[in-house]
């Protein structure tokens, strides 16, 4: 059963999805919050936190947080994986596993997950799903140590990083994010139902253990409009860096 800050926090994302709250509207206070759901004002405000991190409230000076926006925020505060973000955050999300195969490593996997180009990886399409409609491909590649362990999880898993961490004890610790957009080829049209050429947003991550193992290294494509990602920075503390993108890449 879900926390139940998580509970309130999903009742107040319908609320602010709904209208109820319009986009630069003030949430009721910590204190008429509490009293609404009968619970602490502690807990509500881990509730607002979660609603803060996802960009979807602000904070003015005062107790009162404003309405910042309506749209799917993914934060890159914690180590989630898309499904372990999407059941946080109240949506019903699915997976289907389209294609999956063993082959050689290219040069550019090899350099990602630490191989030897041709070494053997396990390749993996997978369509995402939020509230039943199609948002995202996961082209991901695993190395091959890891691949017995990806091929007994189920093909409709939600979340196959909490799979491989129940039946494999398998914990992702870190990952690194590229973050660009693409415009969507043959395959991206024709199975996230969007015009070939359309703009999709690129997230190409690799993820490693807590030793600095590489397990996993993907590309993921979102379809425009489907989610925001939320990152946050300060002087202290600067995740976010800016690099140029090679012009003569391709997708």
């Amino acid at each position: 059963m879900a926390s139940r800050y998580v509970r309130i926090a999903a009742e107040l994302r319908d609320a602010i999805m709904r209208g109820e709250y319009a986009v630069g509207a003030q949430l009721p206070s910590e204190a008429e919050l509490a009293a609404r759901f009968a619970a602490s004002r502690g807990t509500v405000r881990q509730a607002v936190a979660v609603l803060a991190s996802e960009g979807l409230v602000g904070s003015r000076q005062g107790a009162r947080r404003i309405v910042l926006g309506r749209e799917r925020s993914q934060s890159f505060a914690e180590l989630h994986s898309f499904a372990q973000w999407a059941r946080a955050m109240g949506y019903r999300v699915s997976g289907r596993v389209l294609e999956q195969r063993r082959r050689g490593a290219s040069p550019i996997e090899a350099a990602r997950l630490a191989l030897q180009p041709g070494e053997p990886v396990l390749a993996v399409l997978r369509l995402r799903s939020l509230e039943g409609e199609p948002v995202m491909l996961e082209r991901t590649v695993y190395a091959g140590w890891i691949a017995p362990a990806v091929e007994r999880v189920d093909p409709d898993c939600e979340s196959v990083t909490q799979a491989l961490y129940e039946n494999a004890g398998l914990v992702f610790a870190y990952g690194e994010h590229l973050i660009d957009a693409v415009a969507a080829g043959v395959e991206d049209s024709r199975l996230l139902g969007v015009r070939r050429g359309s703009p999709l947003l690129r997230q190409r991550r690799v993820t490693t253990t807590h030793e600095g193992r590489p397990v996993e290294w993907s590309d993921d494509r979102y379809r425009a409009g489907s989610v925001t990602f939320s990152i946050r920075n300060s002087v202290d503390a600067n995740p976010l860096v800016r690099q140029m993108g090679d012009l003569h890449s391709t997708p």
